[in-house]
């Protein structure tokens, strides 16, 4: 926990910093079927966003496994209608061939536009007020995940509410040619930089998982827990029979992702003892705020609020589970 990253994370909670998140991939599906296309392979109601609406979708195989997590937004964009996917950093290239690869007959295009912007993530109390001295117009109306078009000095950016941190946070983005000259506004603005080592900290606080670390191709989307991601109303799609039987035939799942409060500093892949071994910890970090605090998978009957593990042995430090997010 270094002094910078420290500055950052108070920063980010009492006033606004901004995140690099260009490394986040992009994928456009266009078409009078894109709706359609992308709600039969996804896990959320993709067919009734509006314009302007966003929602958090996983995509998996036919075992409900979670190939990729990310967000879709229903825009318009040089004229026409489309659907962005973002896509956690160095996705990009596998979700479009998952997607090609369903494309059979369905009017839809794909479009790999990842490196055609970059993006930044805007977070803090006070990022709306800055933003309103920024933009042609406010955004303080945006709902999580809606999304429009604005201009900063002229220049066309896209703006998203998106509180992954669960601080007020807003996605830019913005084309790469005109990157330079927008940053350089926000900065002017009093929004300064922050790395890797605070959006760690404040996203294991915040419980949000991460690809790669929480989460990845082999785990059960279901015990992901990011319920808002899940829709139980839509129709048919990839995966949707594990999900739907988990909830409705045994009504649990076997492992569910929690935050821990630990007692010293630990590891990503510590097992977790009680005192069989009963869970694994997936991230960890260090905050001003809570201490040594970390995500992990919980077997069923060791995964509520208050119960006491073990890491790394039976006897091993002292860890407790408790409500995700840490930080409400």
């Amino acid at each position: 926990m270094s002094d910078d990253a420290v500055l950052q994370y108070d920063a980010a909670l009492s006033a606004a910093v901004y995140f690099d998140r260009s490394a986040c991939g992009l994928i456009e599906v266009a078409g009078p079927e894109a709706p359609t296309f992308l709600h039969n392979l996804c896990t959320n109601d993709v067919e009734s966003l509006p314009l302007g609406g966003g929602c958090p979708a996983f995509f998996c195989n036919v075992r409900a496994r979670t190939l990729f997590f990310g967000t879709v937004c229903h825009l318009q964009d040089a004229g026409r209608n489309a659907l962005w996917v973002d896509v956690e950093p160095g996705r990009a290239g596998a979700l479009f061939q998952h997607l090609d690869k369903h494309l059979i007959a369905e009017k839809a295009e794909l479009l790999d536009r990842s490196e055609e912007f970059t993006r930044w993530h805007v977070v803090g109390p006070t990022a709306e007020s800055t933003l309103a001295g920024l933009l042609d117009k406010p955004v303080d109306m945006l709902a999580p995940y809606q999304h429009t078009w604005r201009t900063v000095r002229g220049i066309a950016v896209h703006v998203r509410r998106h509180d992954p941190l669960r601080l007020p946070g807003y996605d830019i983005l913005v084309r790469k040619a005109d990157a330079s000259f927008v940053v350089e506004e926000i900065i002017d603005a009093g929004v300064a930089p922050a790395g890797v080592d605070a959006w760690q900290m404040l996203r294991v606080e915040a419980g949000f998982p991460e690809f790669g670390r929480d989460y990845d191709e082999n785990r059960f989307a279901a015990e992901v827990g990011v319920p808002e991601a899940i829709s139980y109303s839509k129709g048919c799609y990839l995966g949707q029979e594990p999900i739907v039987m988990a909830r409705d035939r045994t009504g649990f799942v076997n492992r569910s992702l929690r935050a821990l409060r630990l007692t010293a500093d630990a590891l990503p892949g510590d097992k977790l003892y009680a005192p069989d071994e009963v869970g694994l910890i997936t991230s960890v970090a260090h905050t001003p705020g809570f201490g040594p605090i970390g995500l992990g998978y919980l077997r069923r009957g060791f995964e509520t609020p208050d119960t006491e593990v073990h890491v790394g042995r039976a006897d091993g430090t002292r860890a407790r589970v408790v409500s995700r997010p840490i930080r409400a």
